[in-house]
């Protein structure tokens, strides 16, 4: 089958789903005591309906007229049951379906070109949009629901707990695994008595090779994500360019799902539009759940993680600065058992979790790693 044939193809199947989604929604609409969310499901059947018509266009200039669109009796005993659920239960289905709709124009991204690609990434970035939209209401159910998304909300740190403090932790925990099995195996492959200096050699080129790593793939890993976030930001400002009404009236939905009545959202929206940049970055965060405040510094994670790998893989190797033969092996195997059963216990600053526990599972971690390497440098010293 060749490009354009999968292309009519796929269009023609967004264009049945498309439809069969508007009519969900208008039918889970007619059956929604509360106004708001009526409101809601009525505007995500427009847009709905505004994709299947763009498709329906798009599959006539191709020659491919799919005519008017007939259901099956299947998609309506589906519609009936969905319907029957409630509305809480349909919601969470009718997220599932956008996610399936994203998959299919994932699908047609890779044989669209040109206006045909430009427009499928623009339906595809509303059902994205559906789909989150769904995900709030389903929240917005539950009073407990809402109350915890404003205790959240207020408490930052959850944002930023995890970040370089927990970057630093698995750097050392990195360095120190690293390191302490390099020097098992080597301490295992040769005689540690007459040969300390190859032991001390492999450990620090470790600890320079895993600190070096850590740090530029920490760097290249954050660096890539705040370049995603900024494509975004540019695609949100381009949508907002070439289609303001829409974009407001999505800002709108998201004010709603956060419990203010439709004037109140219309009202806020509308203020906050005076404001492009501001409008901007909040539609991205509710549409996209994407903030700045999410994305470290790339040098600042590249050097926290450089630095804490660096100390971690550079315990194990301290020893044989000071120390030769068994007694700098002993001497190693105490202090980076006592660095494991520490950095386990560091943990709990991001899990959460029995500092005890988080030791002694890292401890038992790290005794593992250094029979496993310890005894495959005996074989290879036997293999010689």
């Amino acid at each position: 089958m060749n490009k354009q044939a999968k292309l009519i193809s796929g269009l023609t199947q967004a264009w049945r789903d498309e439809n069969a989604s508007a009519r969900n929604y208008r039918a889970l609409a007619e059956r929604e005591p509360n106004p708001d969310r009526k409101a809601i499901l009525l505007r995500l059947a427009e847009a709905e309906v505004k994709h299947a018509t763009n498709w329906q266009v798009r599959l006539k200039e191709l020659g491919a007229d799919p005519g008017v669109y007939q259901e099956s009796t299947g998609d309506r005993t589906r519609r009936w049951l969905l319907v029957q659920s409630g509305t809480e239960s349909a919601v969470v289905k009718l997220e599932a379906m956008e996610k399936e709709a994203d998959a299919l124009y994932d699908d047609l991204l890779n044989v669209a070109t040109g206006h045909d690609r430009e427009q499928i990434a623009d339906a595809q970035r509303e059902e994205e949009a559906h789909a989150k939209v769904l995900n709030d209401m389903t929240g917005a159910f539950s009073p407990t629901q809402r109350k915890l998304d404003r205790l959240l909300g207020r408490e930052k740190w959850h944002v930023t707990a995890g970040g370089w403090i927990g970057q630093a932790i698995y750097g050392a925990n990195d360095g120190l695994g690293a390191a302490f099995g390099v020097v098992s195996g080597v301490a295992g492959a040769t005689d540690v008595s007459a040969n300390a200096k190859y032991v001390l050699i492999a450990g620090v080129t470790t600890a320079i090779a895993s600190a070096l790593s850590m740090g530029s793939g920490a760097y290249l890993a954050t660096k890539s994500e705040r370049e995603v976030y900024e494509a975004e930001i540019e695609r949100e400002r381009r949508e907002i360019a070439e289609n303001p009404q829409e974009e407001l009236e999505e800002m709108e939905l998201f004010y709603q799902l956060k419990g203010f009545s439709a004037e109140e959202a219309k009202t806020m929206a509308a203020k906050l539009a005076e404001q492009p940049e501001h409008f901007l970055t909040t539609l991205t965060h509710e549409e996209l759940g994407l903030s700045e405040r999410s994305f470290p510094n790339p040098w600042r994670a590249a050097s926290s993680a450089m630095a804490s790998t660096a100390v971690g893989a550079f315990i194990p190797v301290l020893p044989f600065f000071f120390m030769h033969g068994t007694p700098a092996l002993i001497a190693s195997f105490i202090i980076s058992t006592a660095a494991h059963f520490g950095v386990g216990a560091a943990k709990v600053i991001v899990t959460g979790r029995s500092w005890f526990k988080s030791g002694m599972e890292m401890t038992f971690v790290g005794l593992g790693e250094a029979v496993i390497t310890y005894g495959i440098g005996l074989l290879i010293a036997k293999a010689r």
